[in-house]
């Protein structure tokens, strides 16, 4: 995992994890029953971070695995305050690879200011504020009894497939829970033509926020689903860098999912929350099914965050980390330790 050299120290270390999922995840884009992970360690355990994606996003683990190794061979002294993380993460590299070496410097600097991350950072304490849970594509009546089955959580994200059965799918979870908020994620899968047909269907149901329906690229069609809706669209795949933002708000496109594995890491995912903030946009923070590393680094946002979608800790059966806590009505805890707070469980050491 690390050039061979005796005379090259690493600054870090990269590790591959297998994630096993708790039950198959079904999506628009087909069904997973495990991801794989990569954890980063700093040189001497200074720092940890992680880069995961899905397979679905147009990244191969080669390309993670050498920006790392590059990584590895640099000579100079880490940043000491965050305003220099970005002048340190190489951009040459894909997202989630520069994401993980941004995560783990942010956990360096405040450890060494004995601080939890949020403290570091000013941020507001993610107190007393609710995660969706996620439902995976399957029949409607399948999806009706996991939501009865989830009946202490009050948020929850629907994916559908884009077939004939989305709209049985939503009434049928409508119907089990008519308390619930429900949010929809359609992962690129729908036409326009069929998200203009469901709109009528989505608002009986009551829908607070529509993901991501149209292809990354439909932005301004995207545009034209919202200004026919109450409901918030937010875009999630089509938001990968500053410019996609500036396009969703000029489209009037009403929220972003900001997702640290996607955009880079916690410095770029802070940076786009603030223009987001500045476009009149309201924010999702979401994650990947990826490890407590990368959840906690990213749960230590939802201050910033008007929906949390961090419920990857629940779907994973294998995790060797803890960290985030998603308590009962789904409200999210942070650990008190001082840096992102995320530790190996002792199952695992």
């Amino acid at each position: 995992m690390q050039p061979a050299d005796p005379q090259v120290v690493p600054c870090l270390s990269w590790q591959s994890l297998t994630l096993q999922l708790r039950v198959p995840f079904r999506l628009s884009y087909g069904a997973t029953q495990e991801r794989t992970a990569h954890w980063i360690r700093l040189r001497e355990d200074a720092g940890w971070g992680e880069g995961t994606i899905p397979p679905y996003y147009p990244v191969r683990e080669i390309e993670l695995q050498a920006y790392w190794d590059r990584t590895a061979l640099r000579t100079e002294p880490f940043p000491e305050r965050f305003e220099q993380i970005s002048d340190w993460v190489n951009p040459d590299g894909p997202g989630p690879a520069r994401a993980a070496v941004d995560i783990a410097l942010h956990d360096y600097i405040s450890r060494k200011l004995g601080l939890p991350l949020h403290a570091a950072l000013n941020l507001p304490a993610p107190v007393n504020k609710a995660s969706s849970f996620t439902i995976s594509v399957d029949t409607p009546e399948s999806m009706a009894a996991e939501a009865r089955r989830l009946d202490r959580f009050p948020i929850l994200k629907l994916k559908v497939a884009g077939d004939e059965e989305d709209m049985p799918r939503l009434e049928a979870v409508r119907a089990a829970r008519p308390d619930a908020r429900l949010f929809a994620d359609a992962n690129a899968g729908w036409s326009l033509t069929q998200a203009l047909e469901y709109l009528p269907y989505l608002e009986n149901a009551n829908l607070e926020v529509l993901e991501q329906p149209l292809g990354a690229g439909e932005i301004e069609a995207m545009g034209e689903i919202q200004a026919k809706t109450r409901i918030a669209l937010v875009a999630d795949e089509s938001l990968q860098k500053p410019e996609d933002l500036r396009r969703l708000a000029g489209a009037g496109v009403r929220g972003v999912n900001i997702k640290l594995m996607k955009v880079g890491g916690l410095g770029p995912a802070l940076d786009l929350m603030k223009q987001a903030r500045k476009a009149g946009m309201k924010i999702m923070l979401g994650c990947m099914i990826e490890t407590a590393v990368g959840l906690t680094a990213a749960a230590h946002l939802a201050g910033l965050a008007d929906w949390l979608d961090l419920d990857a800790c629940l779907l994973v059966a294998n995790d060797p980390f803890e960290g985030m806590r998603f308590g009962d009505d789904a409200l999210i805890s942070l650990p008190q330790r001082p840096g992102i707070g995320a530790r190996l469980r002792q199952s695992a050491a």
